[in-house]
């Protein structure tokens, strides 16, 4: 299996050309099997610009994208601002198919920052059948957690992947998480970041493909845009004495005065 992972800048507020640069990416690499596209790739990172740029599931410029991916026959997840029935917006990933059809969205559960102010945290995971293989996908922030890709692998996903928008100074925070994810799961892990810059903010690049022992198959660079076609690992341990799934502990008690402690605020 090999994947598209698309490291590019978006167009701030250019939901059309980012959708039709989309589009060109795919139909110039029609022998990947899965394409991953930035979080907020269609709109462009700028929380400031949403009323004009989200978009619902349905939208034209997403559908540029599926009749593309339908004739590539290459499944895609992009992100995008999701306009919701009653007006809130998530910050969202299109999961489609290699037939062009929206086989699910999900929407990012662990906000970041000022996103917090502006979209609604998605209240699930899930895991969504592209290209014959159960995806787990995630958003970014959503991997700097042990506990949502834990739950995918353990609910069944075959291949973890997510749409990103790191920034400096957070480099070091995905280099690790995106590793210790695949690792501790014993996944495959694709991981698509933007690159370029929206007002003070710095993508930093670095998408790459993890196998399953935490290895980095292939890597792009961090300052610059590249279209980068990588393998993509096989689930399981080699060895099934460091197979984690299947040696998960049981919950156990903690114990001592610091277990009454309230959470810290955020």
């Amino acid at each position: 299996m090999r994947a598209l992972l698309a490291q590019m800048a978006s167009a701030v507020g250019a939901v059309d050309a980012n959708a039709e640069r989309a589009a060109a990416a795919l139909a110039a690499h029609p022998d990947v099997d899965i394409a991953v596209f930035p979080e907020l790739f269609l709109c462009g990172y700028d929380l400031s610009l949403l009323e004009h740029s989200a978009r619902p599931a349905d939208c034209p410029e997403l559908r540029t994208i599926a009749d593309a991916a339908r004739a590539a026959s290459t499944a895609v997840v992009a992100g995008f601002a999701e306009r919701i029935g009653d007006g809130g917006l998530a910050n969202s990933v299109a999961c489609i198919d290699r037939d062009g059809s929206l086989a699910a969205v999900y929407r990012k559960t662990q906000l970041f920052g000022a996103e917090q102010q502006v979209f609604r945290p998605g209240d699930q995971l899930r895991i969504v059948r592209l290209a014959g293989v159960e995806v787990g996908p995630l958003i970014c922030f959503d991997i700097e957690f042990p506990e949502p890709a834990r739950q995918l692998a353990a609910a069944g996903a075959e291949l973890l992947v997510t749409a990103s928008a790191n920034m400096d100074p957070f480099v070091t925070d995905h280099e690790i998480a995106t590793r210790a994810r695949a690792l501790e799961n014993r996944l495959p892990h694709l991981y698509a970041n933007a690159v370029g810059a929206v007002g003070d903010l710095r993508f930093v690049g670095h998408s790459r493909s993890v196998d399953a022992a935490g290895r980095v198959l292939a890597e792009a660079a961090s300052g610059e845009e590249a279209l980068l076609v990588a393998p993509v690992g096989e689930a399981g341990a080699d060895d099934e004495r460091v197979d984690y799934l299947r040696h998960l502990p049981q919950n156990l008690a903690v114990v001592g005065s610091f277990a009454t402690r309230a959470p810290s605020p955020r």
